[in-house]
């Protein structure tokens, strides 16, 4: 599994995290952990926006046969 930041919420999200745990601050390692799930949240978007551009151009190609 690729453990590479997906995008700029994930890797700050992982800045912050690690900082948090290094300094003991509880709430920038939270905020670490949200900017995380709010980068996964976007990527998961993206997929679905991509599979959906996917379908509708495999139908307009379908339709101007």
């Amino acid at each position: 599994m690729n453990d590479a930041p997906r995008n700029t919420d994930d890797a700050k999200g992982r800045v912050k995290e690690a900082a948090g745990n290094v300094t003991g601050d509880d709430e920038l390692e939270r905020e670490g952990k949200v900017d995380q799930a709010a980068g996964k949240v976007k990527d998961v978007a993206d997929s679905a926006k991509d599979k959906t551009e996917d379908a509708i151009d495999g139908v307009r190609d379908r339709v101007n046969r």
